[in-house]
């Protein structure tokens, strides 16, 4: 692993070290970035932050570049009308057109015709003004996240089965663990220095520590495996409820613990005992004695340790793929103690802060839900509005917040932070969203990217180093995040633009923050008596170091795990067995479309490229997309390593080189998910997803849809030209009167 980029060597001794957070995965790895002449000339890892002890991966040793690169947005810019070009103008004259055409929406079609799509990259101030926002005065709980599309899968199983979420494990257990139980995560390109702990201590283990890993591709995380799990992709339920039927079977089961501190295990059992091995074997494609070894194991092992990430949470049955995870260590009592728990390993920098704030459309801050009256009451009068005012209705979730767009129930939609052209499940459902809709707001750092295309408002936001915040990593461990860097242009941080916003919208008082802290001091309030509690956590403790909640003063830490007295947060203090069954994926391979396309991301790349696209030595690492094809599959479709294929699916289709690879097995191909119709009209993967959802979670099932994979035959430049094209044209439409809140009407270009 890396740990110091920059300039090179010399000239360290003239440089300012500060301490900072890095912004890409959920690992949440410290830093120390070093500046000359209020420029960030190098970063290496910070060797007191217990994330990372130092080790940093490829992408934050290549930060540096992704500061200041040539499309960095900088001005506040609006479109007059559809197919126009944006203009430069104001930042009372930007917020003023999106109060009118808020105002006018309302007016006409309620409240619920507006929505939000938020980011798991936002610091957690951000996340809270916009939700409050949102939800405490525009009177909409359509305030979603790229989250939903991450760990909402997660975040349901903990509730459903622990009483809140938030995982029971830490990075600490990573040290002591004699079993890691890694599934649908390839952790060692994912989370690489969470990968690197792992290694570290498999090699230097006296005791043993085993690692299953259950993939359908052998990639790194599995070669460190001394049992690899090549499963049919989706099949992960009915593997793990075999492992349960088989420590069932050979008397693993902690029967003190679970009559002790569970209910609901015998639902729980029966439904696992209808999964001999032998039936999960031929569902699953392994062998039978590979997964009984998996369930001896497991059941053996004094501290398990499971670790999870997109391959079990991007299903329509995410949500029973984690709860059959969470059954295995509550039958065998291996939760709530040094070295074992259900661990996810969250895919972004602060989707674990998101949750904390509400930042889903059924939540509100503190593990609050929009459902429970007692729980608006309380968020009600900390806001200072009316309980009416907060709807009881959960709002729309980011699949179907898109879908509405589409059919014209919402009218308006502003992004924050992200880029769903290319992450969203179904590209042609995003493209008819952002065209029908009546105002479409891009708030981001760059433009443009394949989202701000379609924007009528583009709002500058400063990224990362140039704000103050916090953010929540994996193992509930909060940074400060300090502003290291001035923005450039007229960008601002992302909070203070819902805080403009809201005082233009005539709540000066609510959106009075005069910094980042103000609004920190204001949300840990909410947190008060609850399972995340951090309301005697300051800025002023969190600069001296990172903490986990909940956080005592008292102590002066926080709490490395959860239910370390095996009292659960449920009314009753238990935990809760739910029955789980394997049911097939929404979309299954035919004689038409006889393969299974899963994605997933690449070691040097991270979600849409709009940051670690603007590094070149990370683009050089991998300058394309790919398809990764079995053997036996390749031959069937008269495809040779190297050669251009398309891949089609029921709602696009794809282009890029095959990989004819032994390392995934046959049925299903692979494709990293990290480019979007900018880079070529049919290099975005995602133009062939599946919408389906989880029912529990509204994640959508990106990991699985029916493909058919062909050579290609003849593509010219022109089709390629032709095809992008009308992938990102933008039909024109009206925008309607303007009516206005009472705010500045300040606009107009700025010379």
């Amino acid at each position: 692993m890396n740990s110091v980029s920059g300039l090179g060597s010399r000239g360290m001794e003239n440089l300012r070290w500060e301490k900072s957070c890095c912004p890409y995965c959920g690992v949440g790895c410290g830093l120390r970035v070093g500046i000359r002449d209020g420029a960030l000339v190098k970063i290496k890892g910070d060797p007191d932050h217990p994330a990372n002890f130092g080790e940093i991966c490829a992408k934050a040793a290549h930060l540096i570049p992704t500061v200041r690169p040539a499309d960095r947005a900088l001005y506040p810019m609006v479109r007059d009308k559809r197919g126009g070009e944006l203009r430069r103008t104001s930042w009372p004259g930007a917020l003023s057109y999106v109060a009118r055409h808020f105002k006018r929406i309302i007016a006409r079609h309620g409240s619920n015709a507006i929505g939000f799509y938020g980011s798991g990259q936002l610091t957690t101030e951000s996340y809270y003004v916009f939700n409050k926002l949102a939800k405490g005065f525009l009177g909409t709980n359509n305030f979603d996240t790229n989250s939903r599309l991450c760990m909402s899968s997660a975040v349901s199983a903990y509730t459903l089965a622990l009483g809140s979420d938030g995982p029971a494990a830490c990075y600490e257990d990573i040290e002591l663990a004699d079993l890691f139980l890694i599934a649908g995560s390839n952790t060692a390109w994912c989370h690489p220095i969470t990968f690197r702990r792992i290694e570290k201590r498999k090699l230097a283990a006296r005791d043993g520590a085993q690692v299953i890993v259950v993939d359908p591709r052998r990639t790194e995380t599995a070669d460190l495996a001394d049992l690899h799990l090549a499963i049919q992709p989706g099949t992960d339920v009915a593997l793990f409820n075999a492992m349960l039927c088989v420590m069932i079977r050979e008397g693993l089961i902690d029967e003190e613990f679970v009559a002790s501190h569970t209910r609901g295990w015998e639902r729980a059992r029966e439904a696992a005992l209808r999964w001999e091995p032998e039936r999960a074997a031929s569902v699953c494609g392994v062998g039978t004695r590979d997964i009984v070894q998996a369930a001896r194991w497991f059941g053996n092992a004094k501290r398990p340790l499971s670790l999870w990430s997109m391959g079990i949470n991007q299903s329509s049955a995410g949500t029973s793929k984690a709860l059959a995870i969470i059954n295995l260590h509550l039958a065998s009592g291996k939760i709530g103690k040094p070295g074992c728990g259900p661990f996810s390993l969250t895919g972004q920098p602060n989707a674990m802060g998101g949750r904390e704030v509400g930042g889903m459309a059924h939540l509100l801050p503190g593990y609050r839900h929009v459902a429970n009256p007692a729980h608006r009451a309380e968020v009600a009068r900390l806001w200072g509005v009316s309980e009416k005012q907060i709807s009881p209705a959960p709002g729309l979730s980011a699949v179907e917040l898109f879908e509405a767009l589409a059919a014209g129930r919402v009218k308006a939609v502003w992004i924050i932070c992200t880029n769903p052209a290319v992450s969203m499940p179904d590209l042609d459902l995003v493209d008819r969203a952002l065209r029908y809709a009546e105002l479409v707001v891009v708030q981001d750092s760059f433009h443009p990217t394949d989202t701000s295309l379609y924007a009528d408002v583009v709002l500058p936001a400063a990224q990362w180093p140039e704000k103050e915040g916090v953010m929540t990593n994996s193992e509930r461990r909060i940074t400060l995040l300090p502003k290291l860097a001035e923005p450039p242009g007229e960008a601002l941080d992302d909070w203070e633009i819902g805080a403009l916003f809201g005082r233009m919208t005539g709540n000066s008082e609510a959106f009075a923050f005069v910094d980042s802290e103000a609004v920190f001091d204001e949300y840990k309030r909410f947190t008060a008596g609850t399972p995340l509690d951090i309301s005697e956590l300051t800025y002023e403790r969190l600069r001296r170091g990172p903490v986990q909640w909940p956080y005592s003063a008292r102590d002066g830490a926080g709490a490395a795990r959860l239910y370390t007295d095996l009292k659960f947060n449920s009314s009753d203090g238990r935990a809760q067995f739910h029955p789980t069954d394997h049911r097939s994926p929404a979309e299954v391979p035919d004689r038409e479309f006889p393969l299974i396309l899963t994605t997933g991301r690449i070691r040097n790349q991270w979600h849409t490229m709009t940051r670690t696209g603007k590094a070149p030595a990370l683009m050089k690492a991998a300058p394309e997309p790919y398809v990764e094809l079995h053997p036996d599959d390749a031959a069937a479709a008269g495809i040779t390593d190297g050669r251009f294929v398309e891949v089609r699916s029921r709602r696009g289709m794809f282009v890029a080189q095959a990989r004819v690879t032994g390392e995934i097995t046959r049925g299903a191909c692979f494709v990293p998910f990290h480019w979007g119709r900018m880079s070529g009209a049919f290099k975005a993967i995602n133009n062939l997803t599946h919408r389906a959802r989880d029912p529990i979670s509204g994640q959508a099932e990106l990991k699985f849809c029916a493909v058919n994979v062909r050579p290609v035959t003849v593509w010219s430049a022109q089709d390629e030209v032709d095809a992008l094209s009308g992938a990102t044209s933008v039909a024109e439409s009206e925008t309607g009167s303007e009516i206005g809140w009472d705010q500045p009407q300040e606009g107009g270009e700025i010379e």
